[in-house]
C-alpha cells in the first residue's frame, strides 16, 4: 500500500501523491517521540500553581488575563473548539479538507504543540478511514490564524460536528472511534494555525503547474493556427534577458513547434502581435511566480504555526504570531495575478485567430454572416477575463480589527486563496476556449502541417469535439475541452 510518513518533509509531488492516490498516512515513531516528549514537557510546567500561560491557563484574545483555573482546562479547551466553530457559506471540498487533515497533523507532529499523542492519532484515523469534518469556506481572518474552518475540522474529535455530513458521535461510533478528552492547550493547538491556507493555496499551485504546462502546448498550437514567426523563440533573444522562466518558456516552444512545416514556411509579415510575439515573456513571468509561491507554501506546510510554542530543550514557552498569514496572503495574490496573465494574454490569442486575417475567415466560420462561428467563445473569455480582472483586487493589503482590539491587524489570507482558486479555476475556462478555438483555426490551415506534440494534441482534442461546419451550441464543447486540460 502506497504510504507516507508523518515525519517525512511534505514536497509538491508527495502532497500530489497523497490528493491523487490516497496514500495511506503512517504515524511513525520519530513523529509519536516528539509530540509525547513536548506533551510530557507540558504537562509538568502547569503544574506550578503560580504558572501562567497565554492559552493554556489563561482566556484567549482579549481575555488573555483572566486566569483559569486548573479544574476547568479541559472544558476551556473543548469551549475553544465549539465557540469558534461559527463558519458561514459553502462546504469545503473533501480534497480541500483532506489537505487541512495532512498539514495540521504535519505541524503538531514537529513537537512544538504540546498535543497528545491520542488527539494526532484520531486526526489520522479520519485521514485513513476518510472521515471528512464538514467544514464551510468563510469565517478566517488569517490571523490568529484559521480559527473557524480549524474548529470545525477538529470538532469530530470531542463527538461534536459533522463527519461525511452526518454526526460525528454517530461516524464515531460505526467507525470504533472514540472521542477524546483535551488536554492543556490542546484546542488553541487544533485551531491556531494556516492551514486553511495553506490548503487552497496549495491545491490551487499544483493547479498552476498543470495549467501552465498547457498553456505553453495550447500557445504553440495558436502560434501555428496564426502562422507566426519563430523568431522571437530564438535562444539569443532570451539570453541577453536573463530571466529564467523566459529563457525555459521560450526553449519549451521551441521543443513544441519543432518539425512544423508551418512555422518553417515563408512569412509575410514582419512582425506579431505581442501575444504571440512576447509568449515567453509572459508565460515565463508566470512560471517564476509560481516557483516563488511553491517555496513559500511548501516552507508553511513543514513549519510549526500555532501558539504558544513550546521548546522543551529550552525550558521555554514562547507566544507569539506564527499563525499570522500575512506571507501567504500576498503570495496567494501573487500567484491569482500570475494565473490571470495566463488568460488575458489567452483570450488576446483568440480575439487574433477570429479576426480573419492571415488567411483564416471572420470567426473561422466556414459561410460567415450566414453563421457566427467562433465569435461569442471570445466573448465568454473575454467576460471571465475581465471577472478576474476584479478578483485579483488584492487582500493582503486589506486589514480589520478583531477581539477587541487585540488582534488588530490581520492578513486576510484566506479570503486571498478563496479567491486564487477561483482564478485558476476561470485560467482553465478560459484556455479551454483558445485550445477549441485553435483547433477550428488549424483545421482550416491544414492540421497535417502542424508540429508533432501540436497535431498530438489537436488529435486529443478530435476525440472529442468535432469541426464547426455551421453554428452550433458551443458551451458542451468548451467543457470538453476543459476535461482535457483537467484530466
Amino acid at each position: 500500500m502506497n504510504q507516507l510518513e508523518i515525519s517525512s518533509t511534505l514536497t509538491l509531488q508527495n502532497i500530489q501523491e497523497f490528493i491523487e492516490s490516497d496514500l495511506n498516512l503512517v504515524f511513525d515513531d520519530e513523529a509519536i517521540n516528539k509530540i509525547e516528549t513536548c506533551n510530557r514537557y507540558l504537562t509538568n510546567k502547569i503544574k506550578d500553581p503560580e504558572a501562567v500561560y497565554y492559552g493554556i491557563n489563561t482566556g484567549f484574545g482579549s481575555l488573555c488575563h483572566t486566569k483559569i483555573g486548573s479544574a476547568d482546562l479541559q472544558t476551556l479547551q473543548e469551549n475553544l473548539l465549539m465557540s469558534h466553530a461559527c463558519g458561514v457559506g459553502e462546504q469545503v471540498p473533501d480534497t480541500i479538507v483532506r489537505l487541512m487533515l495532512l498539514f495540521k497533523i504535519k505541524s503538531l507532529s514537529l513537537g512544538y504543540s504540546g498535543v497528545k499523542t491520542e488527539t494526532v492519532k484520531m486526526l489520522v484515523d479520519f485521514l485513513n478511514k476518510k472521515l471528512h469534518p464538514f467544514v464551510y469556506k468563510q469565517g478566517s481572518l488569517g490571523a490568529s490564524g484559521d480559527l473557524a474552518p480549524l474548529a470545525h475540522l477538529t470538532l469530530p474529535l470531542i463527538g461534536k460536528g459533522k463527519l461525511n455530513n452526518l454526526s460525528s458521535a454517530e461516524v464515531l461510533q460505526k467507525n470504533g472511534l472514540q472521542a477524546i478528552k483535551l488536554g492543556p492547550k490542546e484546542g488553541l493547538a487544533l485551531i491556531n494555525g494556516t492551514q486553511f491556507m495553506t490548503s487552497y493555496g496549495l491545491y490551487s499551485l499544483i493547479l498552476s503547474k498543470k495549467l501552465l504546462n498547457y498553456a505553453n502546448r495550447i500557445a504553440a498550437l495558436s502560434l501555428e493556427a496564426f502562422d507566426c514567426l519563430a523568431e522571437p523563440f530564438q535562444p539569443q533573444i532570451h539570453k541577453v534577458r536573463n530571466h529564467k522562466g523566459q529563457i525555459e518558456t521560450a526553449k519549451t516552444i521551441r521543443e513544441l513547434l519543432r518539425g512544423s512545416k508551418i512555422m518553417e514556411a515563408p512569412k509575410e509579415q514582419i512582425q506579431d502581435p505581442y501575444s504571440f510575439r512576447c509568449i515567453p515573456q509572459v508565460h515565463g513571468a508566470t512560471m517564476e511566480v509560481i516557483g516563488q509561491v511553491e517555496n513559500v507554501f511548501l516552507r508553511e506546510v513543514n513549519a510549526v504555526t500555532d501558539n504558544p510554542n513550546i521548546f522543551h530543550e529550552d525550558d521555554l514557552i514562547l507566544s507569539g504570531g506564527n499563525f499570522h498569514g500575512q506571507i501567504l496572503s500576498l503570495h496567494a495574490d501573487f500567484l491569482a495575478m500570475g494565473m490571470a496573465e495566463l488568460a488575458n494574454i489567452s483570450e488576446r490569442r483568440t480575439y487574433k485567430l477570429i479576426s480573419g486575417k492571415r488567411g483564416l475567415p471572420d470567426f473561422l466560420a466556414p459561410d460567415p454572416g450566414l453563421n457566427s462561428g467562433f465569435m461569442i467563445p471570445q466573448y465568454t473569455a473575454a467576460s471571465v477575463v475581465s471577472l478576474n480582472k476584479q478578483l485579483c483586487t488584492p487582500s493582503s493589503v486589506d486589514s480589520i480589527v478583531s477581539s477587541n482590539g487585540q488582534e488588530d491587524h490581520v492578513s486576510m489570507g484566506a479570503n486571498a486563496v478563496l479567491k486564487l482558486i477561483r482564478v485558476v479555476e476561470n485560467v482553465e475556462k478560459v484556455l479551454a476556449i483558445e485550445l477549441f478555438t485553435a483547433c477550428q483555426a488549424a483545421e482550416i490551415r491544414g492540421a497535417e502541417n502542424l508540429s508533432d506534440s501540436s497535431l498530438e494534441l489537436f488529435k486529443k482534442v478530435r476525440e472529442v469535439i468535432p469541426f464547426i461546419s455551421e453554428d452550433t451550441e458551443m458551451s458542451g464543447y468548451i467543457q470538453a475541452a476543459q476535461k482535457i486540460l483537467s484530466s
